[in-house]
Protein backbone atom coordinates (compact mmCIF):
# COMPACT_ATOMS: atom_id res chain seq x y z
CA UNK A 1 0.00 0.00 0.00
CA UNK A 2 1.53 3.48 -1.28
CA UNK A 3 1.34 6.46 1.05
CA UNK A 4 -1.08 7.87 -0.88
CA UNK A 5 -3.83 5.26 -0.60
CA UNK A 6 -3.80 5.58 2.76
CA UNK A 7 -3.97 9.49 3.00
CA UNK A 8 -6.61 9.27 0.52
CA UNK A 9 -9.99 7.42 2.82
CA UNK A 10 -8.38 10.63 5.56
CA UNK A 11 -9.23 13.46 2.83
CA UNK A 12 -13.14 12.07 1.91
CA UNK A 13 -15.76 14.33 3.06
CA UNK A 14 -17.23 12.41 6.61
CA UNK A 15 -20.41 15.07 7.15
CA UNK A 16 -20.99 19.18 5.45
CA UNK A 17 -21.07 21.72 7.88
CA UNK A 18 -23.32 25.18 6.11
CA UNK A 19 -22.89 23.33 3.10
CA UNK A 20 -19.17 22.38 2.51
CA UNK A 21 -17.77 19.26 3.09
CA UNK A 22 -15.88 18.17 6.46
CA UNK A 23 -12.91 15.74 6.12
CA UNK A 24 -12.05 12.66 8.20
CA UNK A 25 -8.26 14.67 8.40
CA UNK A 26 -10.28 18.11 10.24
CA UNK A 27 -12.19 15.92 12.22
CA UNK A 28 -9.68 13.40 13.35
CA UNK A 29 -7.63 16.80 14.05
CA UNK A 30 -10.03 18.75 15.74
CA UNK A 31 -10.99 15.39 18.11
CA UNK A 32 -6.81 15.49 18.93
CA UNK A 33 -6.41 18.77 19.27
CA UNK A 34 -9.22 19.37 21.71
CA UNK A 35 -8.10 16.35 23.57
CA UNK A 36 -4.45 17.69 23.55
CA UNK A 37 -5.41 21.10 25.16
CA UNK A 38 -7.62 19.73 27.85
CA UNK A 39 -4.14 17.70 28.33
CA UNK A 40 -1.93 20.83 28.84
CA UNK A 41 -4.27 22.50 30.89
CA UNK A 42 -4.19 19.43 33.17
CA UNK A 43 -0.01 19.51 32.99
CA UNK A 44 -0.63 15.26 32.03
CA UNK A 45 2.37 14.34 30.22
CA UNK A 46 0.72 12.30 28.04
CA UNK A 47 -0.63 15.97 25.69
CA UNK A 48 2.55 15.70 23.97
CA UNK A 49 2.32 12.10 21.79
CA UNK A 50 -1.65 13.29 21.52
CA UNK A 51 -0.19 16.77 20.37
CA UNK A 52 2.24 14.75 17.56
CA UNK A 53 -0.92 12.91 16.28
CA UNK A 54 -2.66 16.26 16.37
CA UNK A 55 0.09 17.84 14.24
CA UNK A 56 0.38 14.93 11.66
CA UNK A 57 -3.27 15.30 10.78
CA UNK A 58 -2.94 19.18 10.55
CA UNK A 59 -0.10 18.97 7.93
CA UNK A 60 -2.48 17.16 5.68
CA UNK A 61 -5.20 19.81 5.82
CA UNK A 62 -3.04 22.90 5.81
CA UNK A 63 -1.35 22.09 2.89
CA UNK A 64 -4.62 21.27 1.03
CA UNK A 65 -6.33 24.72 1.61
CA UNK A 66 -3.01 26.52 0.54
CA UNK A 67 -2.33 27.48 4.55
CA UNK A 68 1.63 26.85 3.80
CA UNK A 69 3.01 28.63 6.77
CA UNK A 70 0.85 26.70 9.06
CA UNK A 71 1.55 23.32 7.52
CA UNK A 72 5.07 23.87 8.02
CA UNK A 73 4.79 25.02 11.50
CA UNK A 74 3.37 21.39 12.61
CA UNK A 75 6.89 20.18 11.85
CA UNK A 76 8.41 22.54 13.88
CA UNK A 77 5.60 21.78 16.62
CA UNK A 78 6.79 17.87 16.08
CA UNK A 79 10.12 18.97 17.13
CA UNK A 80 9.19 21.26 20.06
CA UNK A 81 6.88 18.44 21.41
CA UNK A 82 9.54 16.55 21.62
CA UNK A 83 11.64 18.87 23.58
CA UNK A 84 8.34 19.40 25.33
CA UNK A 85 8.33 16.04 26.45
CA UNK A 86 12.04 15.90 27.40
CA UNK A 87 11.61 19.14 29.59
CA UNK A 88 7.90 18.63 31.48
CA UNK A 89 9.75 14.82 32.80
CA UNK A 90 13.59 16.26 33.03
CA UNK A 91 13.68 20.13 33.71
CA UNK A 92 12.67 20.14 37.53
CA UNK A 93 16.25 19.85 38.08
CA UNK A 94 18.10 17.76 41.16
CA UNK A 95 15.54 16.21 43.71
CA UNK A 96 12.94 17.66 41.16
CA UNK A 97 12.12 16.14 37.80
CA UNK A 98 9.25 17.62 37.45
CA UNK A 99 9.04 20.97 35.61
CA UNK A 100 7.13 23.57 37.82
CA UNK A 101 5.18 26.40 36.66
CA UNK A 102 6.41 29.94 36.98
CA UNK A 103 6.77 33.03 35.37
CA UNK A 104 8.12 34.61 32.59
CA UNK A 105 11.03 36.69 32.48
CA UNK A 106 11.46 40.17 31.28
CA UNK A 107 14.20 38.87 29.42
CA UNK A 108 12.53 35.87 28.23
CA UNK A 109 9.76 38.29 27.43
CA UNK A 110 12.01 40.54 25.02
CA UNK A 111 13.09 37.34 23.43
CA UNK A 112 9.48 36.27 22.40
CA UNK A 113 8.71 39.06 21.38
CA UNK A 114 11.30 39.92 19.48
CA UNK A 115 11.17 36.63 17.20
CA UNK A 116 7.90 37.00 17.64
CA UNK A 117 8.16 40.31 15.14
CA UNK A 118 10.75 38.92 13.34
CA UNK A 119 9.10 35.48 12.42
CA UNK A 120 6.24 37.48 11.12
CA UNK A 121 7.72 39.55 8.82
CA UNK A 122 10.25 37.05 7.63
CA UNK A 123 7.32 34.67 6.81
CA UNK A 124 4.84 37.61 5.27
CA UNK A 125 7.04 38.08 2.84
CA UNK A 126 8.61 34.51 2.32
CA UNK A 127 4.89 33.61 1.83
CA UNK A 128 3.63 36.77 -0.32
CA UNK A 129 6.89 35.87 -2.81
CA UNK A 130 7.17 32.15 -2.70
CA UNK A 131 3.32 30.84 -2.59
CA UNK A 132 0.19 31.06 -3.84
CA UNK A 133 -1.27 32.22 -0.28
CA UNK A 134 -4.07 34.59 0.14
CA UNK A 135 -3.93 35.44 3.59
CA UNK A 136 0.28 35.86 3.71
CA UNK A 137 0.45 38.13 6.79
CA UNK A 138 -2.14 36.23 8.96
CA UNK A 139 -0.83 33.05 8.23
CA UNK A 140 2.49 34.32 9.19
CA UNK A 141 1.42 36.15 12.51
CA UNK A 142 -0.69 32.65 13.91
CA UNK A 143 2.40 30.77 12.69
CA UNK A 144 5.08 32.93 14.95
CA UNK A 145 2.27 33.41 18.13
CA UNK A 146 1.84 29.62 17.93
CA UNK A 147 5.94 29.41 18.48
CA UNK A 148 6.53 31.55 20.74
CA UNK A 149 3.65 30.04 22.70
CA UNK A 150 4.62 26.11 22.27
CA UNK A 151 8.14 27.64 23.52
CA UNK A 152 6.39 28.95 26.87
CA UNK A 153 4.37 25.56 27.18
CA UNK A 154 7.59 23.67 26.89
CA UNK A 155 9.01 25.40 30.03
CA UNK A 156 5.65 25.97 31.60
CA UNK A 157 5.75 29.31 31.51
CA UNK A 158 2.31 30.76 32.64
CA UNK A 159 2.24 33.68 30.22
CA UNK A 160 2.14 31.18 27.06
CA UNK A 161 -1.75 31.06 27.45
CA UNK A 162 -1.96 34.31 26.81
CA UNK A 163 0.33 34.34 23.33
CA UNK A 164 -2.26 31.10 22.72
CA UNK A 165 -5.32 33.54 23.20
CA UNK A 166 -3.82 36.09 21.09
CA UNK A 167 -3.49 33.31 17.96
CA UNK A 168 -6.73 31.15 18.66
CA UNK A 169 -8.51 35.19 18.00
CA UNK A 170 -6.73 35.09 14.97
CA UNK A 171 -7.09 31.54 14.05
CA UNK A 172 -11.17 31.35 14.94
CA UNK A 173 -11.96 33.76 11.65
CA UNK A 174 -8.82 32.89 9.30
CA UNK A 175 -9.77 29.10 9.86
CA UNK A 176 -13.51 30.27 8.79
CA UNK A 177 -12.51 32.42 5.60
CA UNK A 178 -10.72 29.13 4.53
CA UNK A 179 -13.89 27.43 4.44
CA UNK A 180 -12.43 24.86 7.61
CA UNK A 181 -15.73 25.74 9.77
CA UNK A 182 -14.86 22.51 12.10
CA UNK A 183 -11.68 23.41 12.57
CA UNK A 184 -12.72 27.21 12.99
CA UNK A 185 -15.26 25.82 15.78
CA UNK A 186 -12.43 23.69 17.57
CA UNK A 187 -10.40 27.32 18.01
CA UNK A 188 -13.37 28.46 19.45
CA UNK A 189 -12.87 25.26 22.12
CA UNK A 190 -8.96 26.16 22.43
CA UNK A 191 -10.10 29.55 23.08
CA UNK A 192 -12.24 28.34 26.99
CA UNK A 193 -9.58 25.94 27.02
CA UNK A 194 -6.66 28.30 27.29
CA UNK A 195 -8.97 30.35 29.73
CA UNK A 196 -8.84 27.47 32.01
CA UNK A 197 -5.55 26.42 31.19
CA UNK A 198 -4.75 29.99 32.48
CA UNK A 199 -6.38 29.50 35.39
CA UNK A 200 -5.00 26.33 36.32
CA UNK A 201 -1.49 27.43 35.93
CA UNK A 202 -2.15 30.21 38.30
CA UNK A 203 -3.38 28.19 40.63
CA UNK A 204 -1.11 25.89 40.42
CA UNK A 205 1.79 28.68 40.96
CA UNK A 206 0.05 30.29 43.64
CA UNK A 207 -0.16 26.84 45.83
CA UNK A 208 3.64 27.07 44.84
CA UNK A 209 4.01 30.07 47.30
CA UNK A 210 3.18 28.39 50.73
CA UNK A 211 5.36 25.79 50.30
CA UNK A 212 8.51 28.47 49.01
CA UNK A 213 7.98 30.31 52.37
CA UNK A 214 8.33 27.28 54.65
CA UNK A 215 11.30 25.76 52.94
CA UNK A 216 12.52 29.15 53.59
CA UNK A 217 11.83 29.54 57.21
Amino acid sequence: MSLADFLDPLQQPLVTVLDTPVSWTEVLGFGSGALCVWLVARQHLANWPIGIANNLFFILLFTQSGLYADAGLQIVFIALAAYGWWTWTHGGGPGSPDLPVRRTTRTEWTWLLAAGAVGTVALTVLLDHATDSTVPFWDALTTALSLTATYGQCRKLVESWWLWIAADVVYIPLYAYKELYLTSLLYVGFLTLCLIGLRNWKRDLAGQRPRLVRVAA
